[in-house]
Formats: structure tokens, C-alpha cells, sequence
């Protein structure tokens, strides 16, 4: 009897010391596997994009009115400025009263003359008339009043036209715009053809810009420009560059540039308003990165990418570092995942995991 009892106890000691060494090699082979995922780094990727940059200029200047389309406001005859309804730089629409102007007395004198020649050779014809009808005027004399009258109603017009028709007359805008400059005192006496102000149409302006001299080779007429308020206005217009100068400001020391505007400019920006731009001039093709992707050392710049679990290392060449999205030149394609976040603690050959699943498992296992 105590022979059997032994015997179980015996068993019974075995079964334990084997479970208890399965339960080691267990927890053994969990603690072998979570060091080979603890110690790769968590990173993100971003596949790279073929895409066309464009090398920019940068150039900054003044909205004006297009000379091909500004004009300037003057008279055909002399006189005096009674009133200033209007400022330089001021913006009016169509038909908006501009000056006032009292005509020269030389050319009311000469309407009133006028004016006078005509009533007398209108009454001149009745009495012709009359008297042709009673047989006592030839028809040359009828004649002779016909001309005489016709002669009179053209030098009436021809004073009117110079302004003697009226004691005032007021100068209105042709169209809606800008009074770009007032040359013009209340008061001043004026001759025929004084430019009295000058009048930029508001669907005409242009921006007139300076740029480095050193940039001289780079720009050609045709480029795309974009343009924008150099002050607080965030929308840009997209414009056309039209001449490019070929001799230096003597005051700015800039390379002068003319750029055409879209028509609805005048909506974003007056004339005579500071502008900045920048003007598309080389274009080629690169690879899209966003700029985190992109790291600096001794040897220049390079990028990460995810080749078997591990970090591998390509040299670029950083073509477009402007914006949130550079443009890189290397042996990239667009089937490789380019570490964007996490690469600043990596080095090459480096163990990478992407995403966090297999953090998450390996936590899960721990528990």
C-alpha cells in the first residue's frame, strides 16, 4: 500500500517539473522574438511623384496703366479750371464728372460772334426770300443768302467745338478706371491741348517690375508670371511677361520688366500699388517629396527609403527646395517608400517597421 502512494506522488512530481519547463521555453521564445521588434524604428512613407518644377525669379515693382490703353484727357481750346472733383490716384466710373472748366473769353467771344453771324444770315434769307417771291431778287442773290447762312451754322459749330459754347464745361470719365495723374491746379489757365490729367482704363493695367541684373540671361518674353499685392493681398494673378529690358534702371539699379495682367486685375489691385512676383523660367523634371523626406550631411542630400525592413540610403540632388513639396534628382522610382517621418534618428541599414500594427501586437503579447 505505501509502495502505491509513493508511486503516485512520484508521477505526480514528474507532470509538475515538466510543465514547469514548458512554461520556461514558452516565455523563453516570447522574450527571443520581442527584442527583433522592439528594436526596429516606427517610421512613415510617401512614394515619389514625377512631376515638372519650374526655376522662379523673384522681381517686385508697381501696378500701372497699360500705355497702350491709358490716355491722356485734355481740350481743344484754352481756358480756366473752376473746379477739382477729383483726386490723383482716385478710382471713378463711367461718366463720372472729373473738372470743371470755364472756356477761354477769347473763344466765348468768338461764339457769341459766331452765334450772332448766324442770326443775322438767318434773317438775311427770309428777306431774300420774301423779296425773290416779288420778282425783286435774282436767284444768285438767293443764293448768296442760302451760303451765307450755311457759312454761319459751320462757324457756330466751330466755336462749340472749342469750347465757347457753354460759360462751364465739365469733363466726365470716358469708363470706368483711374485718374492715374492730375496736372491741374483750381485755378489754372490752360492753352489748347494741356494734358489736364491722365486717365488708366480699370481693365488695363500692367505691372512694371525690377529684377536682378544677373537674372538677364535667364528671362525671355512669353514667361508665365504670377503676381500679387506686396501688402496684405493674398490673391495672386496670373500674367504674361512682356518685355524685357535691356539696360538697367539708373535709380533702382534693376533689370526693368513689363508684365501683361489678366482683365479682371483692377478688381485685386489699383494702380500704382507695390507688387511682388514671381516669374516661371527653367522648367524640368524631378522627383516630389514632401521636405521632411529630404535630410543634409557632409556628403549633401539624401533620402531613406524602406528596402526589406531596413533603411537604405540614396544621394539626391535637391533641385526645388522652395515649398512644402521639394523636387529631388536621383535613382528613385515611383514603387519605392520614402521614409518621411522618424529618418532623423536612422542611419543606414537601420531596422524600420511602417505603421504601428506590429507595436501594437508586440503590446498585446507582453499582456
Amino acid at each position: 500500500m505505501n509502495r502505491l502512494v509513493l508511486t503516485r506522488a512520484a508521477l505526480a512530481a514528474l507532470m509538475l517539473a515538466a510543465l514547469a519547463g514548458c512554461g520556461k521555453g514558452g516565455a523563453a521564445g516570447d522574450d527571443d522574438e520581442a527584442p527583433a521588434v522592439m528594436g526596429s524604428v516606427l517610421v512613415t512613407t510617401a512614394s515619389p511623384v514625377s512631376q515638372t518644377f519650374h526655376d522662379t525669379i523673384q522681381a517686385w515693382g508697381t501696378a500701372a496703366g497699360d500705355p497702350h490703353r491709358a490716355s491722356t484727357i485734355s481740350l481743344g481750346h484754352g481756358g480756366q479750371v473752376t473746379g477739382l472733383l477729383v483726386a490723383g490716384g482716385q478710382s471713378v466710373q463711367r461718366g463720372q464728372p472729373l473738372l470743371r472748366v470755364a472756356p477761354d473769353p477769347v473763344a466765348r467771344s468768338a461764339y457769341l460772334q459766331a452765334q450772332s453771324t448766324l442770326d443775322l444770315a438767318t434773317g438775311e434769307l427770309k428777306r431774300t426770300e420774301q423779296m425773290a417771291a416779288q420778282h425783286l431778287a435774282t436767284q444768285s442773290q438767293l443764293a448768296t443768302a442760302r451760303k451765307a447762312l450755311d457759312d454761319a451754322k459751320a462757324g457756330v459749330e466751330a466755336q462749340r467745338a472749342l469750347g465757347g459754347g457753354s460759360a462751364e464745361e465739365t469733363i466726365n470719365a470716358p469708363s470706368d478706371g483711374v485718374v492715374t495723374a492730375l496736372n491741374a491746379n483750381l485755378g489754372d489757365r490752360f492753352q489748347a491741348g494741356t494734358a489736364l490729367l491722365s486717365f488708366a482704363p480699370s481693365q488695363a493695367l500692367i505691372a512694371r517690375l525690377g529684377a536682378q541684373p544677373e537674372e538677364a540671361t535667364h528671362l525671355k518674353p512669353g514667361m508665365p508670371v504670377t503676381v500679387q499685392g506686396a501688402y496684405g493681398s493674398s490673391e495672386t494673378l496670373h500674367g504674361r511677361l512682356d518685355v524685357v529690358g535691356h539696360a538697367i534702371d539708373a535709380q533702382t539699379h534693376l533689370l526693368p520688366l513689363q508684365v501683361s495682367l489678366p482683365p479682371d486685375a483692377g478688381n485685386v489691385l489699383v494702380a500704382g500699388s507695390a507688387v511682388q512676383a514671381s516669374i516661371d523660367s527653367t522648367s524640368y523634371t524631378a522627383w516630389a517629396l514632401p521636405r521632411d523626406a529630404v535630410l543634409q550631411d557632409d556628403k549633401g542630400a539624401y533620402v531613406l527609403v524602406v528596402e526589406q525592413g531596413k533603411a537604405k540610403r540614396i544621394d539626391v540632388s535637391l533641385k526645388h527646395p522652395d515649398g512644402d513639396t521639394v523636387g529631388v534628382q536621383g535613382p528613385l522610382d515611383a514603387r519605392m517608400q520614402v521614409i518621411v517621418s522618424g529618418n532623423y534618428e536612422l542611419d543606414d541599414g537601420d531596422a524600420v517597421r511602417e505603421g504601428n500594427e506590429p507595436a501594437k501586437a508586440t503590446q498585446e503579447s507582453a499582456k
